[in-house]
């Protein structure tokens, strides 16, 4: 119920059936936040997307915005874990250029088959910009991005190519500006654009 005290919440979603519903709204939160961005993200929608009774949303969540931070953090996760199990999977030592942008083009844009979507792209950029408007994710888009900056380091060490923070935050920014810039003049292959400039920001 929309009265319960934190305390309370936390321990209606301690039961297995909780805890799995409770998933299963910050799955279907994070699904509709990926499709068409934080408006998405509505009670009624995620209970019709869970296939939930819609009062859940509120049982097991004491407002919208905790129910859309639960939905960000549950996405950048995701993505952070596929980046790790990459990171796992590469060999040591000195990698092609080509190969290792593509490694960091999958962490910032997302796979190759989705990125090459120009609208895929917009979307997470429009999320990137919109989360400037609720002050409630800047802690938590501050914990991600120093996560995903420490996993980008750890790729670059691991392929023998020297870098520190400061260079990890350049080239993040080189990857935001071009694809910004491909955007707004509707560039079809936002991705090549940033694909272009790391190449030869790596080269």
């Amino acid at each position: 119920m929309a009265g319960l005290a934190p305390s309370d919440t936390m321990t209606t979603a301690s039961t297995p059936k909780g805890e799995r519903r409770r998933q299963a709204l910050v799955e279907a939160a994070a699904e509709l936040l990926v499709e068409g961005g934080f408006d998405a993200v509505r009670h009624r929608a995620v209970a019709d997307r869970a296939g939930l009774p819609l009062a859940s949303t509120t049982y097991y969540f004491r407002s919208l915005d905790e129910l859309v931070e639960a939905a960000v953090e549950h996405h950048a996760r995701a993505e952070l874990a596929r980046g790790r199990a990459r990171l796992a999977e590469l060999a040591v030592g000195p990698r092609g250029v080509d190969s290792l942008v593509e490694i960091v083009l999958d962490l910032l844009l997302g796979p190759a088959s989705q990125a090459g979507d120009a609208e895929a792209v917009l979307l997470r950029y429009e999320r990137l910009v919109a989360t400037g408007r609720r002050p409630y994710l800047r802690p938590l888009m501050r914990r991600l991005g120093r996560e995903l900056d420490l996993l980008l380091l750890e790729i670059f060490a691991k392929s023998g190519v020297p870098a520190d923070a400061e260079r990890v935050d350049r080239l993040v920014a080189l990857v935001d500006g071009a694809v910004v810039n491909a955007l707004i003049e509707v560039d079809p292959d936002p991705r090549g654009a940033a694909r272009r400039m790391l190449r030869a920001a790596l080269s």
